[in-house]
């Protein structure tokens, strides 16, 4: 057989293909941070909040926070807002009267599924009875990469130190049945009490569900 240029080339393109195809496979898998890890210190990071002003973790240094991923289109985050059970809006009243800080996230980007107006965020909030310290609009999704959030809901749970000490789902049933709720594991409230009492949270990460992040 007589190799030509044409066989060369071919074996070339062959090569490089299954070289992206492993880099594909390589990329796919990698975190997208893999600096978000517990028991090291949060990333630091700025957004403007839903009341026009500008927040960042480190203002709230010394206090606990929790960050939570939301999309009010989602029907897992609905679930959790849901009137008949009000999970959510339960956990960021606890929170407050503990002097935690709240921190809603949504990364919706414009057009997308869940991306709302500084006006439609402040509607939604009073609408469900919602009770973070703020609603931090991330339109670039520069937040939501930085923390590696991949569902609505994904909680991040910071300690008084700016370690993180939780990142996961909200809760250990995967479902959109808010009859769920009472029999599910809250992941959460279990690392607040683990934080609060100068401890480590026996659960400290968990893969989370829900929808996908709609950068």
């Amino acid at each position: 057989m007589v190799i030509t240029r044409r066989h060369i080339s071919l074996a070339l393109g062959m090569a490089t293909a299954v070289a992206l195809t492993a880099g594909a496979l390589i990329a796919s898998t990698r975190p997208a941070n893999a600096d978000v890890i517990v028991d090291q210190a949060a990333p630091d990071f700025s957004g403007l909040t839903s009341a026009g002003d500008e927040i960042s973790l480190s203002d709230f240094a010394g206090k606990t926070v929790v960050l939570e991923w939301t999309n009010h289109g989602c029907p897992f985050v609905q679930k959790h807002y849901d009137e008949s059970y009000r999970n959510m809006q339960e956990l960021q009243s606890a929170a407050a009267e503990d002097d935690i800080i709240w921190i809603s996230v949504i990364s919706s980007a414009p057009g997308k599924q869940g991306h709302v107006t500084p006006e439609e965020a402040n509607a939604l909030t009073t609408s469900r009875g919602a009770a973070p310290t703020a609603v931090v609009l991330d339109e670039s999704g520069d937040i939501g990469r930085l923390y590696a959030a991949q569902t609505t809901p994904h909680m991040y749970v910071v300690n008084e130190g700016g370690v993180l000490a939780y990142q996961g789902a909200i809760d250990s049933i995967k479902s959109t049945r808010t009859k769920d709720i009472p029999e599910a594991e809250n992941y959460v409230t279990s690392a607040l009490e683990a934080v609060s009492a100068g401890g480590v949270p026996t659960t400290q990460q968990t893969r989370p569900y829900g929808c996908s992040v709609k950068y």
